[in-house]
């Protein structure tokens, strides 16, 4: 059983009881929707008397729910994620351009920012379901087998890129994925050159996706949008031929209007 994420070597600034509390929070997933104190204890390897100190607490701050003997996040859970968005003037530029994106190409098209090894997605306009893993605001994907991912990691050194490459190896989604980290490393370094990158059939089988970065005043990626459509519509070549420009006049448009906001 996948247990809670690890919140790092803690220094003398470290509050060990805030961080117990967050992972408590992240131990509910799709999976994982409703636990007991019990299981929440052995996810994230605490005491039952400290697991139930921690659901007691956010029970009374409004952040989950109990029927006695389980517990799950309430909707007010979402205020901490939106506190993010409302926080970073990015989302509020970048929205009405991701909705025009979308509804000139008929396309689901959304905006990730970089977290590690992953993506997390912070903004998207669904045209329809493409894949089998629903994808909403939060969502978390591999950085390396998606092209905003690959655009993002672009923005690292070499031997950071590396480093990370090797220390998170790539699941094979497909039978297309590429899992090998010198041949990761070669796409991502394509895509910085470009400035652009397409990935095909990695993730699903369905799916092919085109992402261009957003850069802040300083020329830095700090954000990424793609357009995705289904692998049976388009090849590299004609998604490239026919979403590029659009995409790139969406990320420059934004990227621009960061620079003035600056």
């Amino acid at each position: 059983m996948q247990g809670c994420p690890s919140p790092g070597r803690p220094s003398d600034q470290y509050v060990q009881s805030f961080a117990r509390g967050l992972q408590v929070i992240r131990s509910f997933s799709a999976a994982q929707p409703s636990q007991t104190i019990s299981e929440v204890a052995a996810r994230c390897d605490l005491t039952r008397a400290g697991a139930r100190r921690i659901l007691l607490t956010l029970q009374h701050l409004g952040y989950v729910s109990s029927d006695g003997k389980q517990f799950q996040l309430t909707p007010k859970i979402l205020d901490l994620g939106f506190a993010y968005l409302s926080s970073m003037p990015l989302w509020s530029l970048a929205e009405p351009e991701i909705q025009a994106t979308a509804n000139e190409t008929r396309e689901s098209c959304s905006a990730a920012v970089l977290d590690g090894a992953d993506i997390v997605y912070v903004m998207r306009v669904s045209a329809y379901q493409i894949i089998s893993t629903n994808i909403a605001i939060g969502t978390r994907l591999p950085a390396s087998n998606t092209s905003t991912g690959r655009v993002l990691l672009a923005g690292l050194p070499d031997e950071a890129l590396r480093q990370l490459l090797h220390a998170h190896p790539s699941r094979a989604w497909t039978s297309q994925t590429i899992t090998a980290p010198d041949m990761l490393f070669e796409k991502i370094i394509e895509a910085r050159q470009q400035g652009w990158s397409v990935v095909n059939r990695e993730l699903d089988d369905a799916l092919i996706s085109i992402a261009a970065p957003i850069r802040g005043r300083d020329g830095r990626s700090i954000a990424a949008i793609n357009i995705s459509s289904r692998s049976s519509w388009h090849t590299p070549e004609t998604i490239q031929a026919s979403y590029l420009a659009r995409l790139q006049q969406a990320t420059q448009s934004i990227s621009r209007l960061l620079g003035l906001q600056a």
